[in-house]
């Protein structure tokens, strides 16, 4: 396999350029690994996770001042369009077939291949599927607090989960860069008039992270309960522990900053299509 990028994981910033130099590489250098690709994409699970990325079409009226209610159903088939699930698969496995290594790839494969990894990428697909979010918040914020009074160590678990998953703290930074994205070609599009200037706006941003980074671990922790919560303490910390392994580490670095930078370029294209539904207010 050709490789782009020495390392297995890019940073988030490059990989839309990774991504135009993909597209216009001939075919027969991408489709000596594409197979192998997309047999991994299933069997981690990582295809539906792609695919919930669609589900967070709903969240981007709010971020404008707008509400898709207001849209009926030119905004459901603005947002299926948008966030067609098929041309998000194809422009995954574009990138992945030019970074994901054989090591690597293989490893967290040979672990999603056993009977537990299969039973995880169930409930996480599982999870993945369910369209309203605050149905998963609420369940999730429930089991924890029955946890915490319980004295489990369960949620130390789910805490070591996240930081495996995210090892390189770059959550935080991609959902700004998605609402960044978002928000700036919303105004080039002229949906709405932002006060701010492209500094300005990412000062704000900046400003609004500890209140962020709190609301994403909170959300993270009640996704992990509400996922997870049919496997024993036993099997969550096998999970865990098979999460930090460095190549798995790699792996997730990679696959989060691909839906990351998917998610952002489809918010950006949902944005310059919504010119034609309305406008919003001053922001």
């Amino acid at each position: 396999m050709r490789h782009i990028l020495n390392r297995i994981h890019a940073p988030l910033a490059a990989l839309l350029l990774l991504t135009m130099t993909v597209l216009l590489l001939p075919a027969s250098a991408q489709s000596a690994e594409r197979g192998k690709i997309e047999a991994f994409l299933q069997v981690t699970g990582f295809d539906v996770a792609l695919d919930s990325i669609a589900f967070s079409a709903g969240n981007a009226p709010s971020m404008l001042g707008l509400s898709a209610g207001s849209f009926g159903a030119e905004w459901t088939r603005l947002s299926e369009r948008v966030f067609d699930r098929q041309k998000m698969r194809v422009l995954a496995l574009d990138i992945l077939t030019e970074t994901l290594q054989d090591d690597a790839l293989n490893h967290a494969a040979d672990f999603y291949a056993t009977d537990l990894g299969q039973r995880l990428v169930q409930a996480e697909n599982a999870a993945h599927l369910v369209e309203e979010g605050a149905v998963k918040q609420q369940a999730g914020q429930r089991i924890i607090s029955d946890l915490v009074r319980a004295g489990s160590d369960r949620v130390a678990l789910y805490r070591r989960m996240g930081q495996a998953i995210d090892s390189a703290g770059a959550g935080l930074r991609s959902v700004q860069q998605i609402q960044f994205r978002f928000l700036m070609a919303a105004s080039a599009a002229g949906i709405v008039e932002l006060q701010l200037d492209a500094d300005g706006l990412q000062a704000f941003l900046r400003e609004q992270e500890t209140e962020m980074r709190m609301a994403l671990q909170a959300a993270n922790l009640a996704t992990s309960a509400y996922t997870y919560q049919g496997f024993s303490d036993a099997e969550i910390q096998s999970y865990v522990e098979a999460l930090e392994a460095p190549l798995m580490k790699q792996v997730y670095e990679l696959l989060n900053a691909v839906q990351h930078e998917i998610t952002a370029n489809r918010f950006e294209a949902l944005a310059y299509r919504m010119k034609d539904l309305g406008r919003g207010e001053d922001l």
